[in-house]
């Protein structure tokens, strides 16, 4: 973490270009996702959103979801305040000890059948705080893990592309039984 702070504090500062608008793209993706959450659950994807313990990086990807730019709500994703009418715990951030019962509590409180998305490279394995006091560990050290979505903070798109992964991935394990 040290070692973090005095690179950023020597580094200059880093601007990159716009993204190309890729409206079209992110729609299908969206409408993707949408339409197999429908197939899969004949209804729209709702969404519980934990943070264990983030810089906060992964959740403002996370919210922009819901801006003007992706408002991903049209295509049927929709983030519930409650665990109790969530489909996906979807994660970010290391497990702090402080969080650990809490994020227990909250993946018991969401009903079956339920799926658990660890987003971000802390949410995997801790990321630059693993081996800190306060950290438990990444998400699979204290509730099961269906999907990790890498990145540091991943886009939107590659969220979406994730939940895409993730809604495929149990509707092939539903054909093969």
């Amino acid at each position: 973490m040290r070692k973090l702070l005095f690179e950023s504090l020597f580094a200059k500062p880093l601007t990159e270009t716009a993204p190309a608008p890729d409206e079209t793209g992110v729609a299908e993706l969206a409408a993707l996702v949408n339409e197999t959450a429908r197939r899969r659950l004949g209804r729209s994807l709702a969404i519980r959103e934990v943070d264990a313990g983030s810089c906060n990086g992964c959740e403002l990807e996370i919210h922009a979801l819901s801006n003007a730019y992706y408002d991903v709500e049209r295509f049927g994703l929709r983030f519930v305040a409650s665990p109790r009418h969530a489909d996906v715990l979807m994660v970010t951030g290391p497990v702090t000890h402080n969080m650990r019962e809490a994020l227990r509590l909250t993946y018991e409180a969401v009903p079956g059948p339920k799926w658990v998305v660890a987003t971000g490279d802390c949410a995997k394995d801790g990321g630059c705080f693993a081996g800190s006091y306060a950290i438990t560990g990444g998400v699979s050290a204290v509730i099961p893990v269906d999907l990790h979505i890498p990145g540091c903070p991943p886009s939107p798109v590659q969220i979406l592309r994730g939940l895409l992964a993730l809604l495929d991935s149990v509707s092939a394990r539903e054909i093969s039984r």
